[in-house]
């Protein structure tokens, strides 16, 4: 261990009595290892914010039943699924009435319409329907005020729930509980402001009104196909319940055996694995191409060893001649080279922690530096030090003493 952290030292007072040459030296792990870890924050941060998204929007612990499947991809697929008929409220009656598995069903229906406050108007709201169920599924919340009850969702009582973007944009700093806006033409009683859901790639989630389903088929006419949001009775059995529900919409719709379903069912897993599934090659490639830095750093570091071995040659042939082994010599130079290089590294982690903050201050791009990053940084370099010192070191181990004390 002493031998190891003398062999650090040595290598330190090399780095800095020799500034330039080992910034030149460690120019390449730097960027490379900067881009790594801005490419893995980004990464994680978009990950991140893609599956809070999803799961605030379907829940971790339920289901959505829907006319098209979530993986529709290629045109046999569109085909196949084109004339699906619309999910109704008679198809949440028989999934409610299959299974002792499934707690409750809610229907809900989405529509973009203009809402307005006086002469404040905002068009392209998202106009969201909802039954009474709503109220079990943990994604509908209210910050301020009160959630719709049960009875007046079932009765069609004109009242609504705002998104926080809707009620800041249409209210400012003033209270919007009670008042009186207009959504589709209808008038409708605020209840309740939902807590902020933040902004997706630059987007806002909280541009949004909650009414009752009944006045959305007012608005936007009753033959709109709806979605279904499933709750099973416990989370341990969300796959069960899943199996119940195919089984009950088939049931309910007369499939045969050798016909597909005609409707879509999936879980906030099923999205998130899509996304995963569409993204993880993009990230791999772009890992890869930074990681080629890597390599060209590497040579560059072995090339510096090699002339600090040349340069060094009388001190080696000394060290030999006054009984050092060959493993001293070789443990010195890899203990050199690694050290240049874990420097390196770890200058391009701050470097690519500092650019990801950079990039998410001024993008929609969120950041998220990880742990394992950081460690993932200083291993790669360590490791590149270790490969790319090998023969610097090897080299330096072979001379011969009397030789080497020969040399001018």
């Amino acid at each position: 261990m002493q031998q190891i952290l003398e062999s650090i030292l040595i290598a330190l007072q090399a780095i800095w009595s020799n500034k330039l040459r080992s910034f030149m030296t460690v120019l390449g792990n730097i960027v490379a290892v900067s881009s790594i870890v801005t490419v893995v924050s980004l990464i994680q941060g978009m990950n991140a914010m893609v599956s809070d998204a999803i799961v605030s929007d379907f829940g971790a612990d339920s289901f959505t039943i829907s006319r098209l499947p979530q993986a529709v991809r290629t045109d046999e697929e569109i085909e196949l699924n084109r004339n699906n008929p619309r999910i109704t409220l008679e198809d949440a009656d028989a999934v409610r009435r299959f299974s002792p598995t499934i707690r409750t069903v809610m229907a809900q229906a989405q529509q973009r319409a203009s809402v307005g406050y006086r002469d404040q108007v905002l068009e392209n709201v998202q106009v969201q329907g909802v039954s009474p169920e709503y109220l079990a599924f943990s994604t509908f919340n209210a910050q301020r005020g009160r959630m719709m009850s049960a009875i007046e969702v079932e009765r069609n009582r004109p009242v609504a729930l705002l998104g926080a973007g809707v009620a800041d944009a249409l209210f400012g700093q003033a209270n919007p509980l009670d008042k009186v806006i207009q959504v589709g033409g209808l008038p409708f009683e605020v209840v309740g402001v939902s807590e902020p859901k933040g902004s997706f790639f630059g987007n806002s989630q909280d541009n949004f009104v909650i009414i009752p389903l009944g006045l959305h088929g007012k608005i936007f006419g009753a033959r709109q196909s709806l979605s279904l949001m499933v709750k099973p009775s416990s989370p341990d059995l969300v796959a069960q319940a899943m199996d119940d529900a195919t089984v009950a919409l088939r049931v309910e719709r007369h499939r045969k055996a050798t016909e597909h379903n005609n409707f879509g069912v999936f879980t906030s897993d099923t999205l998130l694995g899509i996304y995963r599934q569409a993204t993880t090659g993009i990230f791999a490639v772009l890992v890869g191409v930074v990681a080629l830095s890597l390599v060209v750093g590497g040579i560059v570091i072995m090339n510096i060893m090699l002339m600090v071995v040349s340069e060094r040659t009388r001190e080696i042939g000394l060290r030999k001649a006054l009984g050092a082994r060959r493993k001293d010599i070789m443990s010195q130079v890899l203990t050199e080279s690694v050290t240049l290089s874990t420097f390196g590294g770890l200058v391009g982690i701050l470097n690519g922690f500092f650019s990801a903050r950079l990039i998410a201050a001024v993008t929609p791009l969120p950041a998220r530096l990880e742990p394992w990053s950081v460690a993932l940084g200083i291993g790669i370099t360590a490791g590149v030090g270790l490969f790319f010192g090998l023969y610097p070191a090897a080299r330096a181990a072979r001379l011969d003493p009397i030789e080497a004390l020969r040399r001018e």
